[in-house]
């Protein structure tokens, strides 16, 4: 069936030999015994526990599905023992700050483990990051009592959490939420409304569920303005049920292992995290944590897909190969020798390793803006992460739904029935380009709120080092390539803010075809870095010559066949918003 294998070899060349995070690490004083011996140990025994005990337990848990019975949500066979084996081994306090039971150790660690997981058993997965992401925003945003009482549960793996913001009536406009939050005359608040879409709302695998809710405060001000966020635990303190509760699964396309819930707050006993109305600043820290959590789902879909398609395209016999037979001693030449289905692994191998270095690269900026003690270039750190997080969530999310759906054509008919698990992997990636805001909403972020907001600034940050890379190897024929393309999107963003001075329409009509455009342009940053190194490697003749020969071979893949794709976004998001916005609403059935 092809079984998950972590990728340890290429999680070295992307995050040591690449992106040197030996350095990186020892640049933060609190760092300073996570050696690459210990970084690579942590990583094994990760890929270890992702292949034996999660990997095997994704197909299953595909068919079994969670189910809602008397009230509480069993999951599937295998997920609570699998979660009492992570848990007890440590790896929830991995992140956590030492003062409230974690081991403190980087950001960008974590993002490692996440991929490996993520793509062993998204669904089993899914249960486990909003916890940590809650923990984000009580530490920016609570006061000592509330992370006294809530981040050691977290840490120690007691407790999970979850993100409630959508409601029934509204999806990505929060403004128009209705859960209320009465005030009590001990300094709580009765949390109450109804939630939707909530991943990990009710399960089996804690005995307590920190839920992170948001709700307007009776008497707030309408629209955003009048947020804030809320801390309501599943059990409270005394031990006594809060009115917090399960009222259905949502039946899905995917993820079918993963609680996806209908949450009912009834009175629930909550705490204010923050300044009242200031909900939303405080649900940020969880959101963008989310968002990149979601870009390494595409990811993670893009290497199961990948790894499922090399294995069956080397073992299927179909036909012979054009250019004379390959496979002498049997009836047919294996699929992996036909151009098309080189076409088609290539696209995934170029978008999964490509991702890879992304993801990568967003993490080590995530360490620097959170953790590191000069001030300034925290900030450069944060603004250049706040630029790519959109394209690390919309771009990869769109890149790995592409190879998933390539996954299945590389197993033809094969592909579409459940044995062979690209069916599902495909199903389980579709709702990543919806998570924490649709590929439109993180498009309408970049370009309309990022880029052209700020007048072009905050694009600044990454293309100044893109600049640079370029001018350090001007002899190089990607690093050359590199340049024209980030200059015409810097032109292309040009063109697009004056014509969005005479129509604001413009802006929406462009921001997708903009936004993939600037994720084909950062991945030939990366690709072309990881060429660099990899030449430089084959030149001293250190390592395994055929895995850097694969990684430039790659690379030029990429650049000749997917970096092209910038030449017809270049032509449709400058085509304007009329042949959009010209159509009547009632035209769009009159073929009825």
């Amino acid at each position: 069936m092809y079984d998950y294998k972590a990728p340890q070899r290429d999680i070295d060349f992307v995050y040591r030999e690449v992106l040197d995070y030996e350095t990186h690490l020892q640049s933060f004083p609190q760092y300073q015994d996570l050696t690459w011996d210990v970084w690579t140990a942590i990583v094994a025994e990760t890929a270890k526990f992702s292949e034996e005990v999660i990997a095997p337990l994704n197909q299953s848990g595909d068919a079994e599905g969670c189910e809602l019975e008397g009230g509480e949500v069993r999951t599937p066979t295998g997920f609570k023992e699998a979660y009492k084996q992570f848990a007890e081994a440590g790896w929830q306090s991995l992140i956590g700050e030492e003062e409230f039971g974690g081991q403190g150790m980087p950001q960008s660690l974590s993002t490692c483990l996440i991929e490996m997981r993520g793509s062993a058993n998204w669904s089993w997965a899914s249960f486990i990051g909003f916890g940590l992401a809650g923990a984000k925003t009580l530490k920016a945003e609570g006061s000592k009592e509330l992370q006294q009482t809530y981040l050691p549960p977290i840490y120690s793996g007691e407790t999970l959490g979850t993100m409630c913001l959508t409601e029934p009536h509204c999806g990505t406009d929060l403004g128009l939420m209705r859960t209320k939050a009465a005030p009590q005359e001990d300094g709580s608040y009765r949390i109450s409304g109804t939630k939707i879409f909530i991943t990990a709302g009710d399960h089996d695998f804690t005995d307590n569920i920190t839920h992170i809710v948001l709700a307007r405060i009776e008497g707030a001000p309408e629209g955003v303005g009048g947020i804030s966020v809320f801390v309501v635990p599943k059990v409270l303190e005394n031990g006594e049920s809060n009115g917090v509760s399960c009222g259905s699964l949502e039946h899905k396309m995917g993820i079918k292992g993963s609680a996806t819930c209908v949450m009912n707050f009834e009175e629930a006993t909550g705490y204010l995290i923050g300044e009242p109305n200031k909900g939303l600043r405080g649900m940020f820290h969880m959101m963008n944590w989310a968002r990149i959590g979601t870009g390494v789902q595409g990811l993670c879909h893009a290497e199961l897909g990948l790894q499922k398609s090399v294995g069956y395209a080397r073992d299927r016999l179909q036909m012979r190969s054009l250019s004379g037979v390959k496979n002498q001693d049997g009836p047919a030449d294996p699929i992996i020798v036909h151009p098309d289905v080189r076409r088609m692994l290539l696209t995934q191998k170029a978008i999964a390793e490509g991702g890879r270095l992304l993801v990568a690269y967003c993490a080590q900026l995530m360490d620097i803006s959170d953790d590191c003690p000069d001030k300034e270039k925290a900030k450069r750190a944060h603004e250049e992460l706040s630029y790519l997080t959109p394209i690390l969530k919309a771009f990869m999310t769109e890149s790995g739904f592409e190879s998933a759906s390539l996954a299945v054509q590389c197993f033809g008919g094969h592909g579409y029935i459940k044995e062979w698990g690209v069916e599902q992997n495909l199903r389980d990636c579709r709702i990543s380009m919806l998570y924490e805001g649709t590929t439109g909403v993180q498009a309408l972020d970049l370009l309309g709120r990022k880029v052209l907001a700020s007048q072009g600034e905050a694009m600044k940050p990454f293309m100044g080092k893109v600049a640079t890379f370029c001018e350090d190897n001007a002899d190089h024929p990607l690093a050359q390539q590199v340049g024209l393309v980030s200059k015409k999107l810097g032109d292309l963003t040009a063109k697009i803010g004056a014509a969005a001075m005479k129509n604001p329409d413009e802006v929406g009509a462009a921001s997708v075809d903009y936004m993939m455009y600037s994720g084909y342009v950062v991945m030939a940053y990366l690709w072309a870095k990881a060429s660099v190194v990899a030449q430089q490697k084959l030149d001293a003749g250190e390592g395994d010559s055929a895995f850097y020969d694969a990684k430039l071979k790659t690379a030029g893949f990429y650049f000749e066949r997917l970096l092209p794709r910038t030449e017809s976004l270049a032509k449709t998001m400058l085509s304007g918003a009329s042949n959009l916005m010209d159509m009547d609403a009632e035209q769009f059935l009159s073929q009825l």
